[in-house]
């Protein structure tokens, strides 16, 4: 079951991957709404790995000599 939502996750990055380039070639609107909203998500998705990352660097054992 696991797999089968990697998968359904990675159709879905590479579908907003295609969205982007097309819309970047000037796509239809929908497209460029869509192109928008895996942006967005992209956006927000790094912003809360980097406060993670940070979070987890507080801990004192970053590995730094």
């Amino acid at each position: 079951m696991m797999i089968v939502l990697l998968y359904i996750v990675m159709v879905v990055v590479a579908l907003g991957l295609a969205a982007m380039v097309w819309a970047s070639r000037g796509g239809p609107r929908w497209v460029q709404g869509v192109a928008k909203a895996t942006q967005v998500s992209a956006d927000l998705f790094f912003s809360a790995a980097r406060r993670s990352g940070r979070s987890n660097n507080n801990s004192g054992n970053s590995g730094d000599s």
